[in-house]
């Protein structure tokens, strides 16, 4: 098992740039792909971005693409959201999430596990 820790989140204006981080514990954060995803209030847990287990490979929801950029450091167990350009549209909470066996996956059904999650909040 892993255990997932958020932090970063906070409350910034419209243009403002923040770095999520998700803190790893456990079995060999390497083993694992990660991705970010996040739940507005009203709204489904949607899908923000992934990384493979070397850093290789990154997917991203289309409509972030450009504005986001996921990584990880192995040797820290620690994976990154870097969000730039912030709009009040990414107001949400933000949760890290691990899988074991897929990369790259965009559904909450395919992540075995989760943190708690980190609030981001974007004023006009």
């Amino acid at each position: 098992q892993v255990q997932l820790v958020e932090s970063g989140g906070g409350l910034v204006q419209a243009g403002d740039s923040l770095r999520l981080s998700c803190a790893a514990s456990g079995r060999s954060f390497i083993s694992y792909a990660m991705a970010w995803f996040r739940q507005a209030p009203g709204k489904e847990r949607e899908f923000v971005a992934a990384i493979g287990w070397g850093s290789g490979s990154t997917y991203y929801a289309d409509s972030l693409k450009g504005r986001f950029t996921i990584s990880r450091d192995n040797a820290k167990n620690t994976m990154y959201l870097q969000m730039n350009t912030l709009k009040p549209e990414d107001t949400a909470v933000y949760y890290c999430a691990a899988d074991g066996l897929r990369v790259g996956g965009r559904t909450i059904y395919e992540y075995d596990y989760w943190g708690q999650g980190t609030q981001v909040t974007v004023s006009s």
